[in-house]
């Protein structure tokens, strides 16, 4: 999308406190509070919500020129090729990039109608916090994945522009709301794929 147009620079700072090595906790289902399985899909009202603030931010995108060098959310980005216990990890993550990005732009004339997007982002992120991570049970190679995943979405904030991480957040956020949050909604019912061996960048 190569949109004419001014871009403020705005400085977005992000700590991901699970961006270390990830902890580990009692299994999700042991822990009282714990409701993230009632996320396994969003109401019509809430999706319509998040349609409409959708379609607003793809309108501000229009008037800002915006670039990307490297892509945020990397193909496949797939939460089933992670172990169960790590896709809540995986997950909050997403969902503070998204917080951190969304809230600078509800500063902005689009607060309003992203008041009730980021209320329910919230929600989801307190859930998961309150679930916490299972244990690890196997295996490396699925752990080096999400810290790849993880390390990339701490960087974020600091390698790419505003506009760059407006339109990522924008382009994956009904991915994130539709097949990763349904995914770990489902916990071992969502089940893993396997791809080859991808290189470590």
């Amino acid at each position: 999308m190569a949109a004419a147009g001014i871009l403020v620079p705005v400085t977005v700072v992000l700590v991901l406190t699970r961006a270390g090595p990830v902890p580990t906790s009692k299994p999700t289902a042991t822990w009282r509070g714990c409701h993230i399985g009632s996320f396994k899909s969003l109401s019509p009202r809430e999706l319509d919500t998040f349609k409409k603030a959708k379609d607003a931010l793809e309108e501000s995108l229009l008037l800002k020129n915006w670039r990307c060098g490297s892509r945020l959310f990397p193909r496949p980005w797939d939460l089933r090729q992670l172990q169960v216990w790590e896709r809540p990890v995986a997950l909050e993550a997403e969902l503070a990039l998204m917080l951190k990005v969304l809230g600078a732009v509800a500063d902005t004339a689009l607060g309003d109608i992203l008041d009730q997007p980021l209320r329910t982002l919230r929600h989801i992120q307190s859930q998961l916090q309150a679930c916490g991570p299972a244990p690890p049970t196997t295996g490396p190679r699925s752990q080096s994945r999400l810290q790849r995943w993880l390390h990339r979405l701490q960087e974020a904030p600091r390698k790419e522009s505003l506009g760059c991480l407006e339109a990522s957040v924008t382009f994956n956020l009904f991915r994130l709301l539709t097949r990763d949050l349904k995914c770990v909604a489902s916990g071992h019912l969502c089940l893993r794929t396997w791809t080859r061996p991808q290189p470590v960048w």
